[in-house]
């Protein structure tokens, strides 16, 4: 993999980046893939997932590195007016700014959407990643991913049938609402392509939660039974669940009954096809535990890599299950380009692939305050002006400067 040299769909687009931890940079490497300029602003602190690790590459952690290619690295304290100022100046020309920041910060700044910049600049799309939203009971309060995979009903359908809510393992909440709010703003691009006028786009960790709970909710919006947890399965469709082999575990996702045929003639059951028990997905469901406790001795004395393998073949969805190692060098991974590789620099791919206009790597994550004097100096500011700001701590080019 090298670098894009495409421009990619976005380009021209121009984002002012204040977001920090997971969902904002998330959202924000997105719309970087695929070609909009997008000028990372970090405190002075810098963004604290830079030393959320081991494991650490030159200095930044892994988690860091995962979620800020395609950025310029720039480094102010907002606390001081002139670094306010010259986000203003940034803001001039560009069509979207970022931020996730405690509800009322900005306007404590003086740079609410409302209070200033919407008057000030009417075209510009203002994009806030949230905990609960700006109202409500909760509006304003922070949230972090696994809070609202608790608060949000996630945990309480996951887990082991009997056992106690579990946190998923990939903090999901987080990517879904830098998903949410990627999408939220492209939405915005296109409507301020008819009225010219831009909006506030928010994308909360809590609604996100709650959108992520198909089917449980949808189940409970009309049935009133409170979901239990299931391990693997799935609570409307059987056999959908993850079940050992002789070698490796495969998850098996029957949706239909055509795929039921298909799954019991290629184990050698037929007999289950017809049997009154599971003909149909409904009498699958209420009689999983017989199902399974059928399928399984036959499942056991077979390998695992090579039914998922036929299995698929045929179109029943089945895979192994595979650690992290058999994921990267799994030939459609590497056919796909969904782990990425520049220099010393790898990372996952974009799963968003367009024929004309792809996306990719264009630049590799920058070391804290590494574009501040080169945007700066775009912005209009002197060379004089910059030994200045950084001077009086206003703008840093390294974390020596900012501790």
């Amino acid at each position: 993999m090298t670098i894009q040299p495409h421009p990619g769909a976005l380009a021209g687009i121009r984002v002012v980046d204040l977001t920090r931890v997971l969902g904002g940079p998330y959202c924000t490497q997105i719309l970087g893939d695929h070609g909009a300029e997008i000028i990372k602003i970090e405190p002075p602190t810098g963004d604290e997932t830079r030393g959320w690790g081991p494991p650490f590459r030159d200095g930044d952690a892994s988690y860091f590195i995962g979620v800020n290619r395609n950025k310029q690295s720039v480094a102010m304290d907002f606390t001081k007016p002139e670094a306010r100022e010259i986000l203003f100046r940034l803001l001039e020309d560009a069509d979207v700014l970022v931020e996730n920041f405690k509800a009322g910060t900005l306007e404590r700044w003086g740079i609410g959407y409302e209070q200033t910049l919407r008057a000030r600049f009417p075209r510009l799309i203002h994009a806030r990643v949230s905990g609960f939203g700006s109202d409500g009971p909760l509006g304003g309060r922070v949230g972090y991913d696994a809070v609202i995979q608790g608060m949000a009903g996630l945990m309480s359908v996951n887990g082991e049938r009997g056992g106690s809510p579990l946190r998923l393992g990939i903090p999901i909440v987080d990517l879904a609402t830098g998903l949410n709010t990627a999408l939220g703003i492209l939405m915005a691009l296109i409507e301020r392509g008819k009225s010219g006028q831009g909006q506030f786009v928010e994308a909360s960790l809590f609604d996100s939660g709650v959108a992520l709970l198909h089917p449980h909710l949808a189940n409970y919006l009309i049935n009133n039974k409170i979901p239990g947890r299931t391990g693997s399965a799935h609570p409307n469709i059987s056999p959908y669940d993850c079940y050992p082999t002789k070698t490796v575990p495969i998850f098996l996702a029957v949706g239909n009954d055509r795929q039921y045929a298909m799954f019991c003639r290629r184990l050698g059951v037929e007999a289950l096809i017809d049997d009154p028990r599971f003909a149909a997905n409904r009498d699958r469901v209420a009689n999983r535990d017989a199902l399974t406790a059928l399928l399984q001795p036959v499942l056991d004395e077979l390998d695992g890599y090579d039914l998922a393998e036929r299995l698929l073949a045929e179109g029943v969805p089945c895979g192994p299950v595979l650690d992290l190692s058999h994921v990267v060098e799994h030939p459609q991974t590497i056919h796909r380009e969904m782990v990425i590789e520049e220099g010393e620099y790898s990372g996952f791919g974009t799963p968003i692939k367009l024929s004309r206009t792809p996306g990719g790597l264009r630049s590799v994550p920058q070391k804290f305050g590494h574009a501040t004097r080169a945007v700066l100096a775009k912005a209009g500011y002197s060379e004089t002006e910059i030994d200045r700001l950084i001077a009086e701590g206003i703008a840093f080019t390294t974390h020596d400067a900012a501790s």
